[in-house]
């Protein structure tokens, strides 16, 4: 397994990686059949189908990853385990006011760092990755779990993924319990793997790039 070998690679323990599926347009028997196979994390990046599935399996660990607008907060805060995607103060507000309506355990949150400052693939940016999850860390209701990050369009997955391990370490010396790192897709789990990702998000490597249908 892809996963396993780039571990040993790395000199880490595959069992510290957790592969994230990313069923986005797939049908919910999709997520079914990988919950039966063990995975029992699933991915999705829009709010009204990771809801209805996340309706229809509530045994999954269901992780938020796509951009999030502050208006879908109540709706996530509702059913997600993990929002990969918070870069944005308001967003850190928004879903704690979420976790409280729904009277649920905290909601694990990672700063989602853009590694480029573009604002159109969001993300924080320098300073504001800091500032972003001082206010995660003080919301009630949501638990900092680290950071997340896409490598750049036509990007070095290697020089990506060693300035988000930087900024890794410097969230970590702030605080300390914040360590995951959400990195990696089908394409560059290998590098992520090798700069510290603990958890990758994979779809096409998984479900194949056939036409989706959703149902």
């Amino acid at each position: 397994m892809r996963i396993a070998r780039a571990a040993f690679a790395a000199g880490r323990d595959p069992a510290g990686i957790t592969l994230i599926a990313i069923t986005k347009t797939f049908p919910v028997s999709d997520a079914a059949l990988l919950l039966e196979l063990g995975v029992p994390d699933i991915g999705e990046n829009r709010d009204q189908e990771a809801r209805a599935k996340a309706a229809a399996l509530p045994e999954a660990r269901w992780h938020f990853v796509g951009r999030l607008q502050r208006n879908k907060c109540r709706s996530v805060a509702g059913y997600a385990t993990v929002v990969h995607s918070v870069d944005r103060v308001e967003l850190a507000e928004a879903l704690a006011a979420g976790v409280a309506r729904a009277d649920r355990d905290p909601l694990s949150a990672l700063v989602q760092v853009s590694l480029d400052g573009d604002p159109a693939r969001g993300g924080a940016y320098g300073p504001a990755v800091l500032h972003v999850a001082g206010a995660v860390a003080s919301s009630p209701g949501l638990r900092l779990a680290g950071v997340m990050a896409v490598a750049p369009l036509g990007a070095d997955p290697k020089t990506a993924f060693e300035s988000l391990a930087r900024q890794s370490e410097e969230l970590c010396r702030e605080h300390p319990e914040a360590r995951w790192i959400s990195a990696g897709m089908s394409e560059d789990l290998e590098s992520a793997i090798a700069h510290g990702a603990t958890h990758l998000r994979v779809g096409s490597a998984l479900l194949g790039r056939r036409e989706p249908v959703l149902g």
